[in-house]
């Protein structure tokens, strides 16, 4: 995901934007069959989080953005800001300032928060990934710099995350263990050990193993798979499954998501949808919007028809503020709603969905 500056002085005085009163005041259940005017009523009436990534300098930066956000959605995530980069980026000196900002916000205007992430092979700072190259830091410091950083960061937000995305993208396309630092230096077993640090350090929060192509990847459904049964034969707390839910529709749909959900709730988890959106080959057409919209109302369709699956989270609401472009080149368009916070399809077709 891309990085963002952290510019802050605004967001410590912005106010809480009133909540609309239909979604302050209503509880699930009480809709009847009118379509909902927002997000927010959709998940009341849904009973599922519906969510969005937040970039935090157009949080303290742009009103119109702040006051999209905070009408729109019941959960937020930090879109990089809970990144270890961004937490420690030199060695026991931390900036929360980004972190501690969107979860006031998300206090302030009634909003659950899905940490993200403790363990990645990502944006880790230069100062770890500097001295693991060069032998400065060894397995056994390695190890418990990794579970000074899940307390640290796990216990700074005790009580205030529903839930985090303890490991993040473990599992490579062939369906293997990714290669990173952790597992070079740490073996398989880091895994378990986040999780048990990370309920050490909230034991209330619920507790995530997170992947992109976890929808239809037969080779990483399977390994995700076999190390969700392996941490629960351990009695390791593990609680979610998250499916980023990156599509692209020069792609087919992954059909057989319902299935591969399912096949994650039996073992007694709990779903999410984390990081949803749906990336397109410029430029834009009618045609092109029209399909966007199935595809981001056929994955919520998806959460709403198992029991299990509790949050529905798009990776930013607006393409003023997209990952996509930066990443795939001539793709982009992948958001609810365009730069300007105007509707899409897309945005419209989520509120048709019914529970």
């Amino acid at each position: 995901m891309k990085r963002v500056l952290l510019g802050l002085a605004a967001i410590a005085l912005a106010v809480a934007v009133p909540l609309p009163a239909t979604a302050a005041q209503t509880h699930p259940g009480q809709h009847g069959g009118r379509t909902p005017d927002n997000l927010r009523e959709l998940s009341h009436k849904i009973k599922v989080y519906i969510g969005s990534a937040v970039a935090v300098t157009p949080l303290a930066d742009e009103e119109d953005y702040r006051r999209t956000l905070n009408r729109e959605f019941t959960h937020v995530t930090a879109e990089n800001a809970m990144k270890w980069a961004e937490v420690e980026p030199q060695r026991g000196q931390y900036t929360w300032d980004g972190a501690d900002a969107v979860v006031r916000n998300a206090q302030r205007n009634h909003q659950k928060v899905r940490g993200h992430t403790l363990v990645w092979h990502n944006q880790l700072p230069e100062w770890l990934t500097t001295g693991v190259a060069d032998g400065s830091i060894d397995a056994a410091e390695l190890r418990g710099i990794l579970r000074d950083h899940i307390f640290k960061e796990a216990g700074r937000y005790r009580g205030k995350i529903r839930a985090w995305d303890v490991v993040n993208e473990v599992v490579d396309d062939e369906g293997n263990l990714r290669n990173s630092i952790w597992l070079e230096k740490l073996g398989p077993g880091y895994i378990a050990d986040a999780f048990r640090w990370a309920h050490q350090a909230d034991p209330h929060a619920k507790l995530y193993i997170n992947d992109y192509n976890l929808e239809w990847n037969t080779a990483k459904i399977n390994q995700t798979l076999n190390i969700v049964k392996d941490l629960k034969a351990k009695r390791v707390p593990i609680h979610g499954i998250g499916f980023q839910g990156h599509l692209g529709i020069q792609y087919d749909y992954p059909a057989d998501f319902p299935t591969v959900m399912k096949q994650f709730t039996d073992l007694g988890l709990e779903a999410a949808i984390t990081e949803a959106d749906v990336r397109m080959v410029l430029p834009v057409t009618p045609e092109k919007l029209a399909t966007q919209a199935d595809y981001y109302k056929r994955m919520l369709d998806t959460c709403v028809d198992n029991r299990r699956c509790v949050e529905y989270t798009v990776w930013s609401f607006t393409d003023r503020h997209s990952w996509v472009p930066g990443w795939f080149e001539g793709e982009g368009a992948a958001t609810i709603m365009d730069e300007n916070l105007a509707p899409k399809p897309a945005y419209d077709a989520l509120l048709t969905v019914r529970r």
